[in-house]
């Protein structure tokens, strides 16, 4: 009798534990795999760069590289081992910068002192496969994009171009998108949907399989003396036709319920983007470019932008920006090539 009862006992406690160790291989094996679509979204920039590290290092062809903030990121890119550089520009100035930096090796210098033909020249030698990605050194913007939209010696796609700032702050949990904030000045609602298209293709890029997407405006209300309310209606109808993929994208909204959960249940709006938007997708150009840059010098942002749409991934910066920036720029330029 009381060898049976052990038995019994034994045979209990071991379905017990067999089914605790069952139980603990599914929560592990569901953690692991939870772990990786984690770790597989990048929500911010030193992730970026560790990621720049993991692909292929690609050819960076710098217009205009004559620029102490330049050459500090393209050092610290060296040193990270993400790139290899083409510096274009006056060569004197050039090996200035890289003799006070301490850029170590013998970098990759071409001399073009002209400074109407650096931007041409630069475009040339990524359209020629000699370099992977091109950026907009110490050359203006206009002139840059200019020899960039060349139809016959440019690096066109036949889509439109648009520029993304990746944004990086301590206050939000997660890369914030912004676009276009760097080149279509006044778009139109079929260019929205194609700036919209690249940003999504970031997104993903980034690992965010289903973006979250703000068409911001001033308002919620669809009003017709505000032209951008009626393009966020337009654009969430297509959503709703799957025209995007899989993304969730809500507008017209004011950013107070992008932003904020709080702000959002106080307006009495049921968002299911509040507080976790991915792209916040702006009506001009001016709108980006203060929202980025109030967010660089007032919350001490992290921020990389970058042009979507050409044949190859480029990065566009302002001539202002620091080397920290820049270096943001280049790991983010690398993740997407």
């Amino acid at each position: 009798m009381v060898i049976h009862l052990k038995i019994n006992i034994l045979n209990i406690l071991d379905n017990i534990n067999s089914q605790i160790y069952f139980m603990e291989a599914i929560f592990n094996i569901n953690n692991h795999f939870y772990g990786l679509r984690i770790m597989d979204i990048l929500r911010n920039f030193s992730q970026i760069i560790d990621k720049a590290k993991s692909v292929n290092r690609s050819t960076l062809a710098i217009a205009g590289a004559g620029n102490v903030e330049i050459i500090t990121a393209i050092k610290e890119a060296l040193e990270f081992g993400i790139i290899h550089p083409i510096l274009v520009g006056n060569k004197n100035r050039i090996e200035e910068i890289v003799d006070e930096v301490g850029l170590s090796g013998e970098p990759d210098i071409i001399d073009v002192p002209s400074n109407d033909e650096v931007a041409p020249f630069t475009v040339e030698l990524v359209r020629t496969g000699r370099a992977q990605m091109l950026m907009k050194g110490k050359v203006p913007t206009g002139m840059f994009l200019k020899a960039v939209l060349d139809k016959e010696k440019g690096l066109r796609s036949g889509k439109l171009l648009s520029h993304v700032a990746v944004v990086e702050v301590e206050s939000y949990p997660k890369l914030m998108l912004f676009t276009d904030g760097g080149i279509n000045t006044a778009p139109n609602l079929d260019e929205k949907v194609e700036i919209l298209k690249n940003s999504l293709k970031l997104a993903r890029k980034l690992g965010i399989e289903k973006p979250k997407v703000a068409i911001l405006s001033a308002t919620e209300q669809v009003n017709p003396k505000i032209p951008e309310t009626v393009d966020a209606a337009e654009i969430v109808k297509m959503a709703e036709s799957n025209v995007f993929g899989e993304v969730i994208i809500e507008g017209p909204v004011a950013m107070d319920v992008a932003l904020s959960k709080h702000a959002a249940k106080i307006k009495g709006i049921d968002s299911r983007i509040a507080e976790d938007t991915d792209i916040f997708l702006v009506p001009n150009f001016a709108t980006g470019n203060i929202s980025v840059k109030s967010l660089i010098y007032l919350a001490g942002a992290k921020v990389g932008g970058t042009v979507l749409g050409a044949t190859a991934p480029i990065v566009l910066l302002s001539r202002s920006d620091t080397a920290e920036i820049k270096l943001c720029s280049i790991a983010l330029g690398c993740v997407t090539a």
